[in-house]
């Protein structure tokens, strides 16, 4: 999927990792983003990155960097989030291809939408769906 072309998503999942690198590669290699910035200390330490799908983008750091954003998440655990992509069993053929563990294979929803599971290399789940929520703006 291409980059958002200039628009601004008004919300961005922001989720730490012990290992942001790992991860910005698993979703853009794997789960199709695209890595829009990574800002990252002398030592390698991911500070601030942005990976786009489609019109969204999702926030990712490494955790233990310090700050009130590392403290305010220590003890967070894993997160949810759901992208829309427009060919489910495509998406999931490609995070296959990449070795990405499979929670639920795609799936038709009584909700019309058809999605999959697969969690990251640190337990948060993503869900790739066809749903898109109307939300008029």
């Amino acid at each position: 999927m291409a980059g958002t072309g200039g628009a601004r998503p008004g919300i961005c999942p922001t989720l730490l990792y012990a290992d942001a690198k790992a991860a910005i590669r698993q979703l853009t290699e794997a789960l199709g983003f695209t890595e829009l910035s990574v800002y990252e200390t002398a030592d390698g330490t991911v500070l601030h990155a942005e990976l786009v799908q489609g019109n969204g983008a999702v926030m990712i750091g490494s955790r233990g960097r310090g700050g009130v954003f590392d403290t305010a998440l220590r003890d967070g655990g894993p997160a949810g989030v759901y992208v829309v992509v427009d060919d489910v069993d495509a998406h999931h053929e490609r995070a296959v291809a990449h070795g990405v563990e499979i929670l639920m294979p795609p799936t038709d929803q009584e909700y019309g939408s058809r999605d999959y599971l697969a969690p990251d290399g640190e337990g948060n789940v993503w869900s790739f769906g066809t749903y898109a929520p109307e939300i008029g703006v």
